[in-house]
Order: C-alpha cells, then sequence, then structure tokens
C-alpha cells in the first residue's frame, strides 16, 4: 500500500482545504511531519485512518466529538479525499461525515446524511465503483488485509502504546496481540468449553440437588421409625461419589424399620377392637334403662296435671257452646251496624253541603240543583272561548315588549359600534407601531446572539489559558525539582558505579575458588587475591542506585510530559481567547448577554402584538357588517309593531262583553266552575241521605229475626254471646289438648317394660358412656398408628423408587461432566496437565510474539550496536501467574537477561520502534504478503542522544531498501536539519495550514 495525495477540507483544526503530496515527500524515503503542539499533525494520520475506514483511532474517537473544522465557514462542507496504490490498483476515496448546514431557504440548519465515494483510476481515466459505507469498507479490507484497529497498529507506529507493551504484563500483551491477529476463534473455544463445563456442572449439580432432595423426603416419611444415626446428608454435599451407596443403604433401614412397626401395630389394634365392642354394648343397654324410668316418671306426672284441670275444662265447654250460637247472628249484626255509619255520614255531609249554598237555594231539592247546575255549564263553555282570545292578547303584549327592549339593545350597540368605528384609524396605528417595534427587537436579538456565542466561548478559553498558565508555571518549578533529583541520582549512581569499578578486583577476587581457574587470568593458582577496602561498593548498592536514577527519570519524564500538555492546551486556549484579557472579555460578554436579554423581551411581544392587530382588523371588518344588519333589522322591527297593535285592539273589544264584573275571562271562568262545583256537591250528599236511611230501616228487620231464632230474647243479648273467631279457636284448642293428653296416658299406662324398668334401681349412662369414649380413644389411636405405619411403608417405597430413578440418571452426566471439565482446565491453563498454567488463546499468541520477536531483532540488533536482542519467553511469571507472553531483552554486554520493563528512556525507543517495525512485517506476512510502503512513526525521538538518533535514522533509512517512505511525526529540532523532506503544519488564527519543505525550498 502506497499513499499519493491527501487533501483535507473542514476537517480538525484545517479550516481551508489543505493537499499533501505523499509522494513528493517520499522521494527521499524519510520525511518529517512537524509543527508546534496543537497544530495537526496528528489530525493528519487521523484523515489518513478516516479516508480509509471511515473513523478515527479509538482513542480520539470519543461519543460526541465532532470531526468538522471550528474555524470552517459554515457552508464549506468537511471532506476527506485519499489517493492510493493497493494491491496494484490505484483508488481513490472520499468521505464526507454526518454535518451541519445552513438552509437553503429560510434560517438555521440541516443536517446532512454522512456520505462516501470510491473511484478506481484505469487507462480510460476514473472510473465510479460505489457510494456505499459497507461496499467501501469490505473492498478497503479486503484490499489492505488489515482492520482499523491493525492499520493504525501497523501503518500509524503509535510508539507510546509500545513503550506500554514493552512494560506491561501478559494479559495486557494478549489484549493487544489479539486485536492484531484474529485470534477470537481460538477464545471461543475456551469460551465454549467454559460453558460447556458450567453447563455439565449445574446439570451434575442439579442432579446431586435432587438425590438429596429425595433423601430428604426419605428422612420425613420415615420419622422417627429409622436410625438418623446413619443419616447421609450431615456427611454428604454435592458433588460426593459416596452419596449414592449412603442414601441406599439408609432407605432400606428406614424401609425394614418401618415394617416392623406395621406389624406391631397391627397386633395391637385387634385388641383394643374387643374391648371396644363390649364397652360400647353395656353403654347401650345403660342408656335405655334411664329411657325407661324417665319416660314413666314423666307418666305419672301429666296425669296428675290433667285431674288438676277438670273444673276449667268444664268452664270452657260451655263458653264454646254460647259463643256457636253467637256466631249465627254476626252477619246481621254486622250489616245494622254499616248501615247506620252510613247513614250517620250521609247526613253529616248533606248539612255541610246546604251551608255552602244561596239562601235562594237553601230548601231547593234535588231536580232544582241539577237544573241549576245545567245552566252554569253553558255560561263556563262561553268563558273558555273568550280565555284563549285574552290569552293572545297578553302573547302581543308580550311580543310588543320583545321588540321595544330589542329596539333598545339595537340602539345601543350601533351606537357603540359607530364610536369605535370613528376610533379606527388611530387605533390600527398604534397597533402596528407595537409590531414593527417588536420587529427590530427581534432583528436586533438575532444580531446579538450572533456576537454573543463567539464572545462567551471566547470568554471560556481566556479562563481556561488564565488557569492552565497557572498549572504550567506549578509544573514548571515541579519539573526543576525533578530535574535536580534526576541530576542528583545519577551523579550517585556513577560515584558509585565509579568506586565499584576501582574495587572490582576485591569483588572478583570473592568470587575465586582453590584449584578453580580465575575467569580474568586464567591460573588456577590465587597467592594474593585482593580484599575488600573500607567503603567498597558492591553489586546490590550500585543497582539500588541505578533503580533510584531510573525512578527519578520517570518522575522527570512524566512531568515533562504534564508540563508539555500543558502549554499545548494553554496554547490552544490563548489562540481561542486572542489577545484581549479576561477581564475585558467578560465585560464585554455581559454587555452582550444585557443587551441581548433585553432584545429578546421586547421581541417576546411581536406574536402578541401582531395577534393583536389581526384581530382589530377582523373586529373592524365585523362591526362594518354588523351596522348595516342593523338598520336592516330597526326597518323590520317597526313593520311588525304597527301590525301587533291593530291585533291587541281588534282582541280587546271582544273580550270586554264576556268579562262582566270579573277583572279577566279567567276569573270569571273559576267563579263559573266554584259555583257548579257547590251545586254538584248539595245535590249528591242530599241523594245519599235518602239512601243510607231506607237500608237502615232494612238492617233493623233482619237483625230482630235472626236474634230470636239463634234462641237469644233480645239483640243486645245476643251481640253480648258473640266471640272473635280466634278466641273460639283458642277454647276448642284447649279441649282438643285435653283429650290428647287424657289418651296418651291410656296407652303408656298399658306399657309393661316400662313398669318393670320403674322397679329396677335408677340408671347410670353417664358412667357406661364415659367408659365407652375411653375404649373408642384408644381403638381411634391403635387404628391410626396402623394407618400411619402403612402409609410410611408405602411412602418409603415410593420414595425409594424415585431416589433409584434419580442416581441411575446421574452416573452418565458426572461422567460427561468428568470429560469437559477436563478439556476446559487444559484450555483455560488451569488444569494440572498444563504445567505452565497457558491458555489455548496464549498458546496461539505466543507462537505470534516469538515471530515479532525475531522480526524485531533484526532492527534493535542494529539499533543498538549489537548489544540488545529481544527474546520471547514461556516461564511462568509466578507461583500462580500464567505463561506464553514474557518478553525479555538479552545484554550482549552482560550476558544477561533482563525483563523489558528495566529499560532505559532511550533503549525503550529503540525496543519499542524495533517491536513496532517488526510488528508490521509479521501483520504484513499475517495479511497475505500485502507490502506496505508507507509507515508512519509518532514521536519519541526526544529521549536519544545524536549517536543514537544516528543509528535509528540508519536503520529508518534501511527500510528504503524495501522501496518504502516513512513519516516521522516529531517535535525534535535536529531532524529538521537531518531529515531534507519535511511537512510543516503551520497554526494560525483562522485554522492550521500545511507547508511542503524540501532541501530548504518551501511550497
Amino acid at each position: 500500500m502506497r499513499l499519493h495525495r491527501l487533501h483535507i477540507t473542514a476537517f480538525g483544526p484545517f479550516a481551508e482545504p489543505q493537499t499533501i503530496d505523499f509522494d513528493a515527500l517520499s522521494g527521499a524515503g524519510i520525511f518529517l511531519l512537524h509543527g508546534p503542539t496543537g497544530a495537526g499533525k496528528t489530525s493528519v494520520l487521523d484523515a489518513v485512518c478516516y479516508a480509509l475506514y471511515g473513523s478515527v483511532p479509538g482513542s480520539r474517537q470519543a461519543p460526541g466529538t465532532s470531526l468538522r473544522s471550528d474555524h470552517a465557514a459554515p457552508d464549506t462542507p468537511t471532506e476527506v479525499t485519499l489517493e492510493l496504490t493497493a494491491g496494484g490498483r490505484r483508488l481513490e476515496i472520499t468521505r464526507r461525515p454526518e454535518q451541519d448546514r445552513p438552509k437553503k431557504r429560510g434560517t438555521g440548519t440541516t443536517k446532512d446524511k454522512a456520505q462516501s465515494w470510491l473511484r478506481e483510476h484505469t487507462g480510460d481515466g476514473w472510473t465510479a465503483l460505489s457510494r456505499s459505507h459497507q461496499e467501501i469498507g469490505e473492498e478497503v479490507e479486503q484490499l489492505l488485509g488489515m482492520s482499523r484497529e491493525q492499520f493504525c497498529q501497523v501503518v500509524l507506529l503509535p510508539q507510546g502504546e509500545f513503550a506500554q507493551f514493552l512494560r506491561a504484563g501478559a494479559e495486557a500483551r494478549g489484549r493487544l496481540l489479539g486485536r492484531l491477529f484474529d485470534t477470537r476463534r481460538f477464545a471461543a473455544v475456551e469460551t465454549l468449553l467454559a460453558e460447556r463445563r458450567r453447563a455439565a456442572e449445574a446439570k451434575v449439580r442439579a442432579g446431586d440437588e435432587k438425590v438429596l432432595a429425595a433423601a430428604q423426603r426419605l428422612a420425613q416419611a420415615a420419622g422417627h421409625s429409622a436410625d438418623l444415626r446413619a443419616w447421609p446428608l450431615p456427611g454428604h454435599q454435592p458433588g460426593d461419589p459416596g452419596l449414592a451407596e449412603a442414601v441406599r443403604a439408609w432407605a432400606a433401614v428406614a424401609r425394614c424399620s418401618a415394617r416392623e412397626r406395621l406389624t406391631v401395630a397391627e397386633y395391637a389394634l385387634a385388641a383394643v377392637e374387643g374391648r371396644h365392642a363390649a364397652a360400647r354394648r353395656d353403654a347401650e343397654d345403660a342408656r335405655e334403662l334411664a329411657r325407661l324410668q324417665h319416660r314413666h316418671a314423666e307418666t305419672a306426672r301429666r296425669a296428675e296435671l290433667l285431674a288438676q284441670a277438670a273444673p276449667e275444662r268444664e268452664r270452657v265447654r260451655a263458653l264454646l257452646d254460647r259463643a256457636r250460637r253467637g256466631a249465627l247472628v254476626a252477619p246481621a249484626l254486622e250489616l245494622r251496624g254499616a248501615a247506620a255509619a252510613a247513614h250517620l255520614t250521609a247526613a253529616h255531609a248533606e248539612t255541610l253541603a246546604r251551608a255552602e249554598l244561596p239562601p235562594a237555594l237553601a230548601g231547593a231539592g234535588t231536580e232544582q240543583l241539577s237544573a241549576v247546575e245545567q245552566r252554569l255549564r253553558e255560561d263556563l263553555g262561553a268563558a273558555g272561548a273568550a280565555q284563549r282570545a285574552e290569552q293572545r292578547s297578553a302573547e302581543i303584549g308580550r311580543e310588543r315588549a320583545t321588540l321595544e327592549r330589542e329596539s333598545r339593545d339595537a340602539d345601543e350597540r350601533y351606537q357603540e359600534s359607530a364610536e369605535w368605528l370613528a376610533r379606527w384609524e388611530t387605533t390600527r396605528a398604534a397597533l402596528q407601531e407595537k409590531v414593527d417595534s417588536a420587529q427590530q427587537a427581534l432583528t436586533l436579538a438575532e444580531q446579538l446572539a450572533g456576537r454573543l456565542e463567539p464572545a462567551r466561548m471566547q470568554l471560556t478559553a481566556a479562563r481556561r489559558r488564565d488557569s492552565l498558565a497557572a498549572d504550567a508555571e506549578a509544573a514548571a518549578g515541579e519539573l526543576l525539582r525533578a530535574r535536580e533529583e534526576s541530576s542528583a541520582a545519577r551523579e550517585t549512581w556513577l560515584e558509585l558505579k565509579e568506586a565499584r569499578l576501582r574495587g572490582i578486583a576485591a569483588e572478583l577476587a570473592g568470587a575465586l575458588t582453590p584449584g578453580e581457574p580465575c575467569t580474568v587470568c586464567g591460573s588456577a593458582e590465587h597467592p594474593a587475591p585482593a580484599r575488600p577496602a573500607p567503603g567498597h561498593v558492591d553489586r546490590a548498592a550500585e543497582d539500588a542506585a541505578h533503580a533510584r536514577f531510573e525512578q527519578a527519570e520517570e518522575r522527570r519524564a512524566a512531568v515533562e510530559r504534564r508540563l508539555a500538555a500543558v502549554r499545548e492546551a494553554e496554547a490552544e486556549a490563548a489562540s481561542a481567547a486572542g489577545d484581549a484579557t479576561t477581564a475585558e472579555l467578560l465585560a464585554l460578554t455581559a454587555d452582550l448577554s444585557a443587551r441581548h436579554a433585553a432584545a429578546h423581551a421586547d421581541a417576546a411581544a411581536l406574536h402578541t402584538a401582531r395577534e393583536r392587530l389581526a384581530r382589530a382588523e377582523r373586529e373592524h371588518e365585523a362591526r362594518s357588517s354588523d351596522r348595516l344588519e342593523a338598520e336592516r333589522r330597526a326597518a323590520a322591527r317597526a313593520s311588525r309593531r304597527e301590525a301587533l297593535d291593530q291585533e291587541q285592539a281588534s282582541l280587546e273589544a271582544e273580550l270586554v262583553l264576556v268579562r262582566a264584573d270579573s277583572p279577566s275571562v279567567a276569573a270569571r271562568a273559576r267563579t263559573l266552575e266554584d259555583r257548579i262545583r257547590m251545586v254538584t256537591t248539595a245535590a249528591g250528599a242530599l241523594r245519599r241521605a235518602e239512601t243510607t236511611a231506607a237500608r237502615l230501616k232494612e238492617a233493623d228487620d233482619q237483625l230482630a229475626d235472626a236474634a230470636f231464632k239463634a234462641g237469644f230474647d233480645t239483640t243486645e243479648e245476643a251481640a253480648d254471646a258473640v266471640l272473635p273467631e280466634y278466641e273460639r279457636t283458642a277454647l276448642q284448642h284447649r279441649l282438643d289438648a285435653w283429650q290428647a293428653e287424657e289418651a296418651m296416658l291410656a296407652d303408656r299406662h298399658a306399657e309393661r317394660d316400662t313398669a318393670a324398668a320403674a322397679a329396677l334401681p335408677p340408671a347410670e349412662p353417664a358412667a357406661a358412656a364415659a367408659a365407652e369414649e375411653r375404649a373408642a380413644a384408644r381403638l381411634r389411636s391403635a387404628a391410626s398408628a396402623v394407618d400411619a405405619a402403612r402409609v410410611r411403608c408405602a411412602e418409603l417405597d415410593r420414595l425409594s423408587r424415585q431416589a433409584e430413578q434419580e442416581l441411575r440418571a446421574l452416573g452418565p452426566l458426572r461422567e460427561a461432566y468428568e470429560r469437559v471439565a477436563r478439556l476446559a482446565g487444559l484450555t483455560a491453563g488451569t488444569s494440572a496437565d498444563n504445567e505452565r498454567k497457558m491458555r489455548l488463546e496464549a498458546y496461539v499468541l505466543a507462537a505470534r510474539l516469538e515471530q515479532v520477536a525475531a522480526a524485531a531483532t533484526v532492527r534493535l540488533l542494529r539499533m543498538s550496536g549489537g548489544r540488545y536482542t529481544l527474546v520471547h519467553s514461556d516461564a511462568r511469571s509466578g507461583a500462580r501467574g500464567r505463561s506464553g507472553l514474557g518478553l525479555h531483552v538479552l545484554d550482549a554486554w552482560t550476558g544477561s537477561e533482563r525483563d523489558t520493563a528495566t529499560l532505559s528512556g532511550g533503549e525503550t525507543f529503540f525496543a519499542s520502534l524495533a517491536l513496532a517495525l517488526g510488528l508490521a512485517d509479521v501483520v504484513t506476512d499475517e495479511a497475505g504478503g500485502m507490502r506496505l510502503d508507507t509507515l508512519f512513526i509518532d514521536e519519541g525521538f526526544g529521549s536519544l542522544d545524536e549517536q543514537a538518533l544516528d543509528e535509528v535514522l540508519d536503520v529508518l533509512d534501511s527500510l528504503r531498501e524495501r522501496d518504502r517512505s516513512v513519516g516521522i511525526v516529531s517535535h525534535v529540532g535536529d531532524l529538521r536539519t537531518r531529515v531534507q523532506a519535511q511537512l510543516e503544519i503551520v497554526k494560525q488564527r483562522g485554522g492550521s495550514v500545511v507547508r511542503h519543505r524540501t532541501a530548504g525550498v518551501t511550497d
């Protein structure tokens, strides 16, 4: 893959279109990408990644982060175009992210969706291939053979991440290598086996739980019939292989014990049943004797009571005979009483009715009153016809009053509308003036809002600039102290090292062994070995001093990085804030905010003013129409009033004749109705009085005849003998009860067994019943014991069969679990068979790491002058640690092998750069041998001295042997004199720009 040209518009810090010619930069093999902090060096690499994959590297693709330049004009679209050669094909990829743009009509913005274009250059020119994001992404990954993560690691070599890789543990290295080399299938195998192991373990545990649940139910069913000292649960838990035999043995013991208890209970039940039968017979005999003795005593008592009631029986019998004869006269008595009451009522009503008649009719008979009633009804009919005319006259009066009221209301509304229309022009001018004023305020508010937001952003940047300036000052002081500490630690280390070298002879002499050759001179004799001088420095003291020096260097480097980051952020904030002070910006923002708030408040009345003006115009139109309609209705009301006056005059002439001396026709009709009712009532009362007098005389005759026939001398004697029906019934019931009691006593005196029982001693049924109840209780207890023993035996048999089924089903599950658990433990590195505790995925990644270490060593030997070699190690990191992803460095000067985390700053850069280049070669071979003709190396050169920098540049220059071009991203000033081809990023107030430099010539 070779990059040719990159075109950037409104992307990151680049506001104006910028073009980067990689062909011109790649001519020298190595080119430098430099510029001040925050200018946009990394944004160039982001643009390359975005053009290829549609997204920037993961650490910079934060949620809510926009790729659009804040300096770009609103109508300039954000766009990245990359021209490259991959797989022998020359392609051009253009991408636009999702972004807001001004609306073509009206104000505001609209959102454009993300777009992509892919073209290929052939002999006939450029040919469009696709505009689909998915198709373009698949085509790029297929041509490059790398995902976005692999591309960012292999082509955009991030030295900081590889330095961390050197110092990281096995887990962190595994995560990075797993992203670069697709080992997901091996991790999937581990996960699958682990899931199957967990599933099999769950099944075994569930089976064990079922067996234990069955055993628990067996214990509950057995109760106290089994020896609980052999109960299996306390000594066996789920997963115990001996659980099955323990449950089987205990179940057999429980079943035998239950059957023995059943036999004993059955024998006891048979004995209790015989005793209960005898007690029941004794209780029945005692109850029968007590019943007969009580019956005999009750008969004697009732016979004595009957003899005492004889006089009362004779009195009741005589009274009942007299009442029966009086019942024959009762109908005639009732008829005479009803006739007398009716005649009395009619006579009283006649007296009252005659009192209401006028004196002329006080002695009138029935015929005279009927004639008067007929004449009055004729007069009432004539009054009814006149009453309808009177109602119409009243309606006319009400209608005329309504017309008058409507006329007055219409005149008032007409006058009010005339006055309102006269003020119309003045009202309309005032409302229009309010609309214009609010519209001007709205325009001013929009203008102030456009100035207010940039002012607020500038104020925020100024505050951040001031805060970062204080942070930078503090960091500078901390850096000065860190440098002093580092220098002191370095001097101490060098002094100790020099002292140790002066006494190295004594240290070598301490390692001499009599009879063995010296490692320096080769002699086997050691006549005068050196002795340690006072204050001798050993290797441990030197290593401790060196470790303190490295720690001080790391602190210094950390403070330098923090200071650089703070200064970079301060420069960005200063660029955004401009030259104004924070107080000036605060005053400007406050003034704009106050003016904007006032204008916004005035503009808020625009909608209300427009509504009031529109409402007034609608009211003007309505009032004009209403005025014409009011004039037409006034004429109609005048015509209707004249017609009603004529009709009312005609009706009043007719009504004068009908009213007579009454105030109205209705009053006249009510008077006639009262007179008719009075005459009708009097005639009816007179007729009822005559009829009731005749009925009373007839009832007196019938009563005298009935009393004589019943045997009474007078009607008064007959009336005294009459009794109510309920009294006669009660007397008869008393006589019947006495007769029934007499018959019952005669029957009882004839019973022989009752007399025989009375001659015997008194019975004791309570004692016999108590004895029977005690026998019954013993019988129930014995029967319950037998039933419980039978149920326990049946339940134990059923539960034993169920437990045996659970045990048989558990065997295959346990075998399957043991088999899959061995495989899962082996692949996960937790099995005892896996001596190095190496996971399957780590085993695959270890092979890749070994290839990377071999490829990196080729370049590391050259950069370190043949001193260092990277070695892959599969040794375990500790007693509990795992192996497979260890990385050591072999020092040829000392012959010792140590961990890469012990390398110094410059040595770490050597190793990380060599590791990054080696990883690029391995991933390239993994991707099918795809050529990577363009690489970028990001920072790290500041930790090298001049000689080391020359060696690194020689290694990078050797990459041209494979026709590669390498871009170096760095702040180091020496590189500007050593690298001829340069791409400078210049930071400006309106956005960054790029400049090409070659051998002192600037484009």
